[in-house]
């Protein structure tokens, strides 16, 4: 398959992304031969954590507001609670998330980042999961959760949707379909 024409955006706020969940499915977007850019609220860099530790810095590519849906093929919506509660509040990162949903274009989910799909609303009658917590807000925005490894959701716009940093291994299996 080829992956050296596609390009993935990263959608994270300005800390708090899970670590495992950007790196692991970046790593293999690129090692795939894609282009992932990094988008976020500032220029500069983002602060991941390994869940409540700081971990490591990675650079910005393009805000928000520069970025667009129509310059990209894919995505990716990495976990973290702080990521997720962050990136919900910023309706820029909610108006982009909501334009690939429009598009149709495909979109993967890990963890807390559901949530900016919440605030998009775009989850109606779409099934997927998440982190456990985040279930009662899924089912309270019309869409079915289930507690499993991943998810594929066909729906309007292709969805994938992972857990935790346990189930990287499927979720990046299912996004590199997802960017073919």
């Amino acid at each position: 398959m080829a992956y050296d024409d596609k390009r993935v955006a990263f959608l994270v706020g300005p800390e708090g992304i899970e670590q495992a969940e950007l790196a692991d499915p970046w790593k293999a977007v690129t090692d795939a031969g894609a282009t992932a850019k990094l988008i976020s609220k500032d220029s500069g860099t983002v602060q991941a954590f390994n869940h409540l530790t700081p971990a490591d810095e990675f650079p910005v590519d393009l805000t928000f507001d520069a970025a667009s849906a129509d310059d990209f093929d894919v995505l990716v919506l990495p976990g973290g609670v702080a990521n997720g509660d962050q990136v919900r509040t910023f309706p820029e990162a909610v108006a982009l998330t909501k334009a690939f949903a429009d598009a149709g274009k495909p979109i993967a989910v890990i963890c807390h980042g559901g949530w900016v799909l919440i605030e998009a609303g775009v989850v109606d009658g779409r099934t997927l999961t998440s982190w456990p917590s985040l279930q009662t807000d899924y089912r309270n925005a019309g869409a079915t959760w289930v507690d499993e490894e991943v998810v594929v959701d066909s729906g309007p716009f292709a969805l994938v949707s992972s857990r935790k940093p346990d189930d990287l291994p499927a979720f990046n299996r299912e996004l590199l379909k997802l960017i073919a």
